[in-house]
């Protein structure tokens, strides 16, 4: 119990606050003259001063009107930016610069007031406040507390009821008031953090397009079959057939007759056919045997015969002549293509044309196997000359084949007519001049088969398959760079490029080199139709092949009539290696065992093998192959075998084995591995190369 002295003081601070208020406020009434005589000191009119500098305007200067336009141009932008344009080769001004100046940025943590991290945040504010409110709240209760006191203990002084329950009371509200409310949840208003504007606009609903078609009559059938109903069928077409012999008969004897012998011929055409596959099948491997023994002295040399002499002769080899392919269908026409099938290793494309122009006839393309000289598995004839092929890497059965009127066709060896299965013509972008190369490429983002071509047009064309027709887009225009010719109208005319050969780049698939009549190759790229990358003037009269090297990416080769075979590293615009064979050269061909050896043939007859790693200056077999009359125009390198083929104008394919000089390989060293691969293979070209462009930097 307080006693009711110590609670008098708190009375009277009320009473002494309220007596102050009513002083202050007659001080105010009071003071209500001295506020009227400040008003008339601020009414008074003010001098204007004006500071010494200012300029003296006259009336006409004054209402003169100076207009500014406001632009959202920067004038801080740069205005003379340039850069490079592959298309024109220049240097080219940029026409449209960025405006934008950024003058105060600021990163930001506002949170949502939606989000869980918003709502928590005023949760705990609230709890906060709500605190403070409870405390406010015990001070003003225990206050009236003590007020109430004295008159309880005035009424009923001797009451021990009373006490207990006042107690319990003070306990409740104690408890009460100790433990935080939980606030409710208020909506928010509108004001920053609810929608963007952009999304109370209205979406206009999409419309269905919907067409409605009569359904197909439908009739519901239904039917029990038994033996009577089977057998009433059969009697009604019993019937038939009577009906349509007596028709027959009323007809002509010879009709009949006729009738008879075809529906005869049809039915021995079936058994023959038969009878012929099987019988084909049986004097295949009969013709097989037969050849294996007639020409069993070759294929043992084939086998297991090599030089013994090389071992005395130093860095020097020879071709041993192994197999000579021939037929009498093909006679007068040279050899025009030379393609090894990637899959089966004995089997090998030839193409049969004529290098004459003057004496253009008819065209061949036969596929021939080692296992049988004398007659090839394949033979197939075309109204114009075959000039080049290529078999598909991934599909061995399917053969490209560019002619000599500019058509191209594909071949598929599964199906037995001797038509091509795909055509150009004049209305699906056939070329207007003999078509000189062709190289099967990637399949397309549709998983099409596609091929490219290259012509004396100047075209290269892309060719895809879709379904069963050619669809052709042409990649890019050869054009002769620095020549124009002028018109009498004052018109200049640019001069096509006549392609001849082309090669696709072995790692980097949109890259290739295009071979031209005037002697130059172009490295040209897919994505770009109307610009070469780079340009070399590699010879004097046309280049007849151009390979890029199987192991080392910057190397290719090219031949040309002008009696020289040119090795090139295509980042350096001279070629590494040169050399002159004094006779034209008909093609050139890289081993695919090492990345410095490579073959040539020449119109003399003869077959010249380089390897670089033993001999820089010249080839380390020079050798006829043929007689000086024929002239050789083609050479390839079996993929497995140690073997070349080598074509001539005359129709005929010989086949040589490279003797163990031509072919050397690293000797093995007692307890040392020798390392093989690719690597290896660079490796070895690299260092050539370093030491030529050494000599080039010295001299």
């Amino acid at each position: 119990m307080i006693p009711a002295s110590a609670k008098a003081p708190h009375k009277q601070p009320h009473k002494q606050s309220i007596s102050i208020g009513r002083g202050t406020r007659k001080r105010d009434e009071d003071s209500g003259t001295e506020v009227g005589e400040g008003t008339d000191e601020w009414a008074q009119s003010k001098a204007t001063v004006r500071p010494p500098d200012q300029l003296e305007l006259t009336d006409a200067e004054l209402k003169e009107e100076f207009t500014r336009i406001l632009t959202a141009n920067n004038p801080h932008a740069p205005q003379n930016i340039v850069r490079y344009s592959f298309k024109e080769g220049t240097y080219k001004p940029i026409g449209f610069v960025n405006q934008l100046a950024v003058h105060y940025t600021q990163v930001g943590n506002l949170i949502p007031k939606d989000s869980d991290e918003g709502r928590r945040q005023h949760y705990r504010d609230e709890l906060v406040a709500g605190s403070q409110e409870s405390v406010k709240v015990i001070s003003e209760t225990g206050n009236l507390e003590e007020d109430e006191e004295p008159k309880e203990l005035e009424t009923e002084p001797g009451s021990q009821t009373d006490v207990p329950a006042a107690g319990a009371a003070e306990k409740v509200t104690e408890e009460e008031l100790m433990t935080p409310k939980q606030p409710k949840e208020r909506k928010l208003t509108n004001q920053f953090n609810f929608s963007e504007r952009a999304s109370q606009t209205y979406n206009n609903p999409v419309r269905d397009r919907e067409c409605q078609t009569e359904p197909p009559p439908r009739t519901n059938f239904s039917a029990t079959a038994n033996q009577w109903e089977i057998y009433d069928a059969y009697v009604e077409e019993l019937e038939k057939q009577e009906k349509t012999k007596e028709k027959e008969k009323a007809k002509t004897p010879v009709a009949k007759k006729s009738g008879k012998m075809a529906m005869r011929k049809l039915t021995s055409m079936e058994s023959q056919t038969d009878d012929l596959i099987k019988l084909s099948q049986a004097a295949k491997i009969m013709e097989r045997m037969v050849n294996q023994n007639t020409y069993d002295d070759i294929a043992q040399d084939f086998k297991y015969y090599d030089d013994a002499a090389d071992e005395y002769r130093d860095q020097v080899g020879t071709l041993l002549p192994l197999w000579k392919f021939q037929n009498d269908k093909a006679k007068r026409l040279s050899v025009t293509a030379l393609c090894w099938n990637p899959k089966y290793r004995d089997l090998f494309a030839v193409g049969y044309g004529s290098y004459d122009f003057m004496k253009q006839s008819r065209g061949m393309l036969l596929l021939y196997s080692l296992k049988n000289p004398s007659l090839p598995e394949y033979m197939f004839s075309s109204n114009s000359g075959v000039m080049c092929l290529d078999i598909h890497v991934d599909h061995p059965y399917l053969v490209a084949v560019g002619h000599y009127d500019g058509n191209v066709a594909i071949y598929n060896l599964k199906k037995p007519h001797s038509q091509p299965s795909f055509c150009s013509s004049a209305k699906s972008g056939k070329h207007s001049d003999p078509v000189w190369q062709v190289k099967w490429q990637k399949d397309d983002m549709d998983q099409n088969l596609n091929f490219f071509s290259v012509s004396s047009d100047g075209r290269i064309v892309s060719w895809t398959l879709v379904k069963r027709k050619l669809v052709h887009i042409d990649v890019i225009k050869l054009k002769v760079e620095g020549s124009t010719t002028e018109v009498p109208e004052g018109l200049q005319l640019h001069p096509v490029g006549c392609g001849t050969a082309f090669d696709f780049h072995k790692e980097i698939d949109y890259m290739f080199l295009v071979g031209t009549e005037e002697g130059k190759i172009y490295k040209c790229s897919k994505s770009y139709s109307s610009q070469f990358l780079d340009t070399y003037d590699a010879h004097n009269m046309s280049v007849d092949t151009v390979s890029w090297n199987p192991y080392h990416t910057k190397v290719f080769m090219s031949c040309s009539s002008d009696w020289t075979v040119k090795i090139w590293d295509h980042t350096i615009k001279t070629p590494m290696f040169i050399y002159d064979l004094n006779s034209a050269v008909g093609d050139v061909a890289w081993a695919p065992y090492s990345s410095t050896v490579f073959a040539a043939v020449t119109t003399d007859g003869k077959a010249h093998i380089f390897d670089l790693a033993i001999n820089k200056y010249e080839a380390i077999c020079n050798q006829p192959v043929a007689a000086k009359k024929n002239r050789l125009t083609h050479v390839q390198f079996n993929l497995i075998h140690p073997i070349i083929i080598v074509g001539d104008d005359r129709g005929h394919i010989i086949s040589l084995k490279l003797s163990p000089n031509l072919r050397k390989m690293p000797k093995e060293k007692k307890g040392q591995e020798v390392q093989k691969g690719p690597a290896v293979e660079i490796a070895k070209l690299d260092k050539l190369l370093n030491l030529v462009r050494e000599v080039k930097i010295k001299t």
